[in-house]
């Protein structure tokens, strides 16, 4: 049995999708709410980082923030594709769920999506990837960097990196929460860290 909260998050997303406008952002916004999810979005044990999300988002104004808080319980915070690829210190600062990818919950062999917290006053370094890849920013914001780009990003942006192209963000006082999309070569044994001085 599906959920309410997590039918309308899906949607939410969706609409957020179809705005961004690009091939497979259509696509993806089609599959969230055309593709079953292999098994039942199931209550979830809180992520070490759900207080602060949850303070987060509960002063957020985006249409999507409200979605997520509703659905919280349900979210799979600790689905991160790219776990493996990453060092201690990256993992303490930031949460990710996976929601769409080969390997699900909702099935898709070109495309990952899900969800990105940082938590406050964190750095995460310069890395790159095969995938191209759009972040759109739901509540909090981050100096963002993509590529030769630098500037601040908060509510409502959408950051487009082609693939290879290498991006980091750090985060202010409020922290950050995020929406994030794969699309194209969305394997994962290319994500990789790169030489950062601002580390």
């Amino acid at each position: 049995m599906s959920s309410p909260a997590f039918d309308r998050l899906l949607l939410t997303l969706s609409d957020i999708y179809m705005a961004e406008g690009r091939e497979a952002a259509v696509r993806t916004a089609h599959a969230l709410t055309t593709t079953p999810a292999r098994t039942a979005f199931a209550p979830q044990r809180p992520c070490a980082l759900d207080t602060m999300m949850r303070a987060l988002l509960a002063d957020a104004a985006h249409p999507a923030a409200e979605a997520i808080l509703a659905a919280q319980d349900l979210i799979p915070w600790g689905t991160n594709p790219v776990a493996d690829r990453m060092s201690e210190s990256a993992a303490a600062i930031c949460a990710v769920t996976t929601l769409m990818g080969p390997e699900g919950p909702i099935p898709a062999p070109d495309l990952r999506l899900g969800l990105f917290y940082q938590r406050p006053n964190a750095y995460y370094a310069l890395h790159n990837h095969d995938a191209d890849e759009t972040y759109v920013i739901l509540a909090g914001g981050a100096i963002w960097t993509a590529g030769d780009d630098t500037r601040h990003r908060g509510p409502g942006d959408y950051i487009h990196h082609p693939s290879l192209m290498p991006h980091a963000f750090r985060t202010g006082g409020e922290g950050l929460l995020a929406l994030w999309r794969w699309s194209g070569d969305v394997n994962t044994h290319s994500y990789a860290f790169l030489p950062d001085a601002a580390a």
